[in-house]
């Protein structure tokens, strides 16, 4: 048997964690010392329990992956016997008697003393989160919407009722934990021997084994569905904010709940306005005389348009906050400001009275000018 843990359990290196339960299953049962006649079923039984610890243990996976079969092993053979320092911290990456992840390898033996390590067995535990994404636009932002969301998720099996194995199969104690569901173990460490109880192997915690899997969800109890669902959203919501649907997750083990579904929304703000928190920004054009004379242009903000005094002599690019225009504070009373930067239009063509007009205002001011040609270069430069 190769030495390999995705060898050993026999699946692909993307392969899912219930892809990997379901494969350490089927290798439990049939190389287990209890029911296997060849003389190495032992060892072969520890090689299929260290694969499917590891591999199920996403820490301990990324941390396989990156550093190899026999990399990986070499530390995890230095952590049990108080040996040097390892990628998961003193002693290794697993946290046995010389060193553990996280906080340090006393953090594993107090887990011992107190029935940790991996025990609970039929403790009802909640579904893990899920995530997905929604686009939205900026009307569905600032006034609130209710959109739809789909996703490929798993849920219990109908088929079984998520317990895994038709309702006929045959049923019998498990004989390795004699249906308790969790076995006993001692271990060596440096406060003496400890012993730990752990989730049965051979029935993962059920304390019964069954004749047979269900067709449909082979032995998991789970399946995946595509499922559509209604969400809130609150007006005055950002780009990277995330809502909660609570029991949308997936299911829990042994009776838990669901867990929860994370949706984060992004907001398509389009081509008109920018956004800075509650605030918007938009880019306003006005005519030279409304610029030299001052004028109320209309505005068109987010819900609808609105009058702005543009006053007499307006440079072009000068902002003016409209208040309270804005987007809504997200479950907050009031709304951002609105600041709309003005443009000075500089027509591309005149008609004779227009430029007649232009001319004398140019002489009066005293500028020399090329009107044959250039003017209205040097008049939009300065805009």
């Amino acid at each position: 048997m190769s030495e390999d843990f995705y060898d050993v359990l026999g699946v692909s290196r993307d392969a899912s964690e219930e892809e990997i339960k379901k494969a350490y299953r089927k290798q439990a049962a049939e190389h287990h010392p209890d029911v296997s006649d060849d003389e190495n079923a032992e060892e072969r039984f520890k090689k299929i329990q260290k694969a499917k610890e590891v591999l199920t243990d996403e820490q301990k996976r990324q941390q396989y992956d990156q550093m190899g079969h026999e990399r990986f092993t070499q530390a995890d053979k230095r952590g049990a016997t108080g040996g040097g320092a390892g990628p998961g911290g003193a002693g290794g990456p697993f946290g046995g008697a010389g060193g553990a992840r996280g906080a340090g390898g006393f953090e594993d033996i107090f887990n011992q003393f107190f029935g940790g390590g991996g025990g609970g067995g039929n403790r009802p535990r909640q579904g893990r989160d899920l995530k997905t994404g929604l686009t939205i636009d900026l009307e569905e932002a600032f006034h609130g919407a209710t959109k739809e969301v789909t996703l490929t998720r798993p849920t219990e099996c109908d088929t079984c009722g998520g317990a895994g194995h038709p309702p006929d199969a045959d049923v019998e104690t498990c004989p390795q934990c004699n249906g308790r569901g969790q076995v006993q173990q001692v271990q060596q460490t440096p406060l003496g021997r400890v012993q730990q109880t752990t989730t049965c192997p051979r029935c993962e915690g059920e304390g019964e084994l069954y004749s047979e899997d269900c067709a449909d969800c082979g032995g998991d109890g789970v399946v995946r569905e595509e499922a559509t669902l209604s969400v809130e959203i609150p007006a005055g919501i950002r780009s990277g904010q995330s809502l909660r649907m609570e029991r949308e997750g997936a299911p829990g083990e042994n009776g838990g709940p669901k867990g929860d579904l994370l949706i984060e929304v992004d907001v398509d703000v389009g081509d008109r306005f920018e956004r800075d928190g509650d605030d918007l920004r938009v880019n306003e054009a006005v005519s030279f005389p409304q610029a030299v004379f001052g004028d109320t242009v209309g505005v068109q903000t987010v819900d609808g348009t609105v009058e702005m005094d543009v006053p007499a002599g307006t440079q072009s690019g000068e902002t003016f906050r409209l208040q309270g225009k804005g987007m809504p504070r997200l479950r907050r009373r009031g709304r951002g400001d609105l600041y709309v930067q003005v443009g000075v239009v500089v027509p591309e063509s005149l008609n004779d009275e227009q430029r007649e007009a232009l001319e004398a205002f140019a002489e009066a001011g005293g500028e020399d000018i090329d009107v044959g040609g250039g003017f209205f270069e040097k008049l939009k430069s300065s805009f």
